[in-house]
């Protein structure tokens, strides 16, 4: 997969976004914590958004064989890519607002948001490979199901309601995680296993793309929603 989206572009796809974020979490001042975040966000809904209103719709009009062509070469980009922007958007959001002093009992949220993410996604995962029986999907399910378990059990105690703004933000991001990680990364793997079959099936190629192309228009809906209430949270008084 790296081979195929450029080994330099796949390093610095993730490294650079791992890194903004590394910076965030420890020595950045909340300026810099405020920037990664919102940076990560813009480029990640304004792909998901160029990808539904621009490229699905010059892609429908082309033949299987044309798009499948496409697809072979956007889709190992987008799979370094997007959960990095995703992973950086959601992770430096929520620390952010703890930071702020805008996330009440975040302990206890970010371990229910943890384990509401991780579990379906897992369960998305396990469908769409038929993996259910599989060692591998088995110990990460049960790595996800018991450590995000035991996460939240741990921050029980510290259990209390946070703010109404907060709760919808957390269920925004819940769908965003889930349709991420669990459909639209996958797909781009299956994508990627039809390249490397050595007789790839134009049509499948085709048919995941697209699909794929048509729900980041509604994540990118989600995402222009959470930005209207990060915008809320931040300036209630507005």
């Amino acid at each position: 997969m790296g081979h195929r989206a450029n080994p330099a572009f796949a390093v610095g796809a993730v490294a650079v976004p791992a890194v903004a974020l590394a910076y965030a979490l420890t020595v950045a001042p909340v300026v810099h914590h405020i920037y990664v975040h919102v940076m990560a966000g813009v480029l990640w809904t304004g792909i998901d958004l160029f990808m539904a209103l621009v490229l699905g719709p010059v892609l429908g009009g082309l033949s299987v064989e044309a798009r499948a062509s496409v697809f072979e070469r956007f889709t190992p980009k987008m799979t370094f890519l997007m959960p990095s922007l995703a992973l950086v958007t959601i992770v430096g959001g929520v620390t952010l607002a703890d930071r702020l002093g805008v996330f009440p009992h975040a302990g206890p949220w970010i371990a229910l948001l943890t384990l509401a993410t991780t579990v379906p996604a897992l369960l998305l995962i396990g469908w769409q490979f038929d993996a259910f029986d599989d060692p591998r999907w088995l110990a990460a399910f049960a790595v996800a199901l018991l450590g995000g378990g035991a996460y939240l059990a741990v921050t029980a105690d510290a259990f209390g309601m946070t703010s109404p703004t907060v709760i919808l933000a957390l269920a925004i991001v819940t769908v965003l995680s889930v349709l991420g990680f669990g459909v639209l990364l996958p797909g781009e793997v299956r994508i990627y296993r039809q390249l490397a079959s050595g007789n790839p099936d134009p049509d499948v190629i085709s048919r995941i793309g697209m699909r794929n192309a048509r729900l980041s228009g509604l994540q990118g809906l989600f995402q222009l929603a959470i930005v209207v209430v990060m915008v809320y949270l931040r300036w209630p008084a507005a």
